[in-house]
């Protein structure tokens, strides 16, 4: 039996839900339907003449289903190039390389094993989402689909790999990368296939695990922002004494790193690092580049940029709002707290390659490891990470809050951010769940930073 259209499976910036509950061949076969006519209504071409990418990740249910995704956008017309098997990124990179009209990458991220879905971009890689084309799909959907009308579309199969590799080593120095242990966590995603033979080009000693895609996720689950998902590299970095630990998300769009002790590394502390190593690339005092970094993040961040001649720009969440800024300005690079990174050159979107390519290029030139590139941020920057809240009225509650910090700096960019001179904070409403998220900063010492979230926490959930 047919699964009947959840509309909550079309969410901010993707489409997502859980396999045979509420996605199913023929729910996918109508997305790539409504893909095609919504990209056409973007783009203002005929569908007869787009040119849409296609890939898959390695859930159970992929092969199945970009089958379907690719059937729908050929019923409609349109032609497709299919790559196959790849990672998230490399699919943004078919879609930008090739000058393709837009692309669809059946996966689920990071989410668990029963999950699938589908990333969608129009041309140049930028994002659709639930204000541009997501609802405008549904909506599609929802009015009961015309049958096609006119001839289907051609496909073409295509093995971007070995062009993709080579592209991304384009953005460092080889010979600069000295000899380093490090242990990878492909989480079973396709973090292996995708970056392993860049890595394996490096005078580096790895130690591979969880390497090989496998849907089943035998281990544990490809989300390492969530901690019990990265004891296993943690306890690996120790044991092995690693100069670094990189693990992977599914799709292997966002990368994490481990430091030499064993401590995770904060990706507002990341995006510094990286912001850092960009900047000293793309050195012109003359034409100072852009950095764009979260409404949630650490001043490390717009510290940091400033101090290695760069522009910081604040902005919302969501990597939708990151890469059509980006692409509109011209920014460098843009960080996100929850390990996106999206780079000008890679057509402004995120990457899980060029980062870890990136800090490996980084540590070797700086001469310095992880926890000591780390040591001046982490003595400064006290940080609480995410904090979630369920909270029945989220703007009732922003409301109280304004109120509470009325003689604080305020902004409206993302939620509500609070600053003061030596703290501040963000609150943020969840665009699926009623839930608001909380980061805060102190400079003075952990325990003010603590003091303060806990004052904070109190408000939110009174």
């Amino acid at each position: 039996m047919a699964v009947a259209l959840d509309p909550g499976i079309f969410k901010a910036y993707d489409v997502r839900g859980i396999y045979g509950e509420q996605f199913d061949g023929d729910l996918a076969e109508q997305i790539g339907r409504a893909f095609a006519r919504v990209l056409a209504s973007l783009s203002g071409k005929p569908v007869q003449s787009l040119s849409i990418g296609i890939g898959r990740d390695m859930r159970l249910s992929a092969p199945e289903l970009a089958g379907r995704y690719r059937e729908g956008i050929l019923s409609e017309g349109a032609s497709v190039v299919d790559a196959g098997q790849v990672g998230t990124e490399m699919l943004y990179w078919l879609v930008g390389s090739r000058g393709l009209d837009g692309g669809l990458m059946c996966t689920a991220s990071h989410n668990p094993k029963a999950y699938t879905g589908a990333k969608l971009v129009r041309e140049g890689a930028l994002a659709l989402s639930g204000d541009t084309g997501i609802q405008d799909m549904r909506r599609e959907i929802e009015a009961g689909l015309p049958a096609p009308a006119g001839p289907r579309g051609s496909a073409q199969d295509v093995d971007v790999y070995a062009e993709f590799q080579q592209a991304a080593l384009r953005f460092i120095d080889r010979s600069a990368i000295k000899p380093m242990k490090v242990v990878v966590d492909g989480g079973n995603g396709m973090a292996g296939p995708m970056v392993g033979p860049l890595l394996e080009q490096l005078p580096l000693e790895l130690t591979r695990t969880y390497w090989t895609p496998d849907g089943n996720f035998p281990d544990h689950e490809p989300n390492p922002l969530l901690p019990e998902n990265r004891t296993f590299i943690i306890e690996k970095v120790r044991e092995t004494k690693a100069d670094l630990g990189i693990a992977w998300d599914g799709d292997a769009d966002r990368c994490f790193f481990i430091d030499e002790n064993g401590e995770f590394v904060d990706g507002d502390f990341l995006t510094a690092l990286l912001a850092q190593a960009l900047l000293a690339k793309y050195d012109d005092p003359a034409h100072p580049e852009t950095i764009l970094y979260d409404v949630r993040a650490s001043w490390a961040v717009p510290d940091t940029v400033r101090a290695a001649g760069g522009t910081p720009e604040v902005n919302r969440v969501g990597h939708a709002f990151f890469k059509t800024r980006m692409k509109q300005e011209g920014s460098l690079f843009g960080g996100e707290v929850s390990g996106h990174y999206y780079f000008r050159d890679f057509y402004c979107a995120d990457s899980g390659t060029l980062p870890a390519l990136l800090i490996l290029e980084h540590l070797s030139k700086s001469g310095q490891t992880m926890s000591q590139l780390l040591a001046p941020l982490r003595r400064r920057y006290f940080i609480s990470g995410e904090i979630n809240s369920e909270v029945g009225d989220q703007q009732a509650k922003m409301q109280e809050i304004a109120e509470r910090y009325s003689d604080a700096r305020q902004s409206r960019l993302d939620g509500i951010s609070i600053d003061y001179e030596d703290w501040h904070f963000n609150v943020r409403p969840s665009n699926t769940e009623p839930l608001l998220r909380l980061c805060l900063e102190s400079l003075v010492s952990a325990q003010d930073m603590e003091r303060r979230r806990d004052e904070v926490l109190e408000l939110i959930r009174s």
